[in-house]
């Protein structure tokens, strides 16, 4: 398990980008807002949360380097026991 914390503007090409990324990966991703936990992959699901804040990501895998690459310009910290 990987834990991250993210931030996505309010745009809707934005998390249409970000939710593109997500769901080419076949393991579970979370997004947690306060008390809300959405998946990554739903665009509803997403647009529901406070994006004004950052939001923690769990992704569910512990080799997922290349979906963290990929997400790059989002990510604002790596969790100490993230990779």
């Amino acid at each position: 398990m990987t834990v991250i914390t993210i931030r996505l503007t309010m745009t809707t090409d934005d998390v249409k980008k970000f939710v593109a990324i997500a769901s080419r990966y076949p393991y579970d991703i979370d997004l947690r807002s306060g008390r809300y936990v959405v998946d990554a992959k739903s665009l509803l699901g997403i647009f529901s949360i406070d994006l004004s804040k950052p939001i923690t990501m769990t992704i569910y895998s512990d080799s997922c380097e290349d979906l963290l690459e990929e997400i790059k310009p989002y990510i604002i910290q790596v969790e100490p026991n993230g990779t």
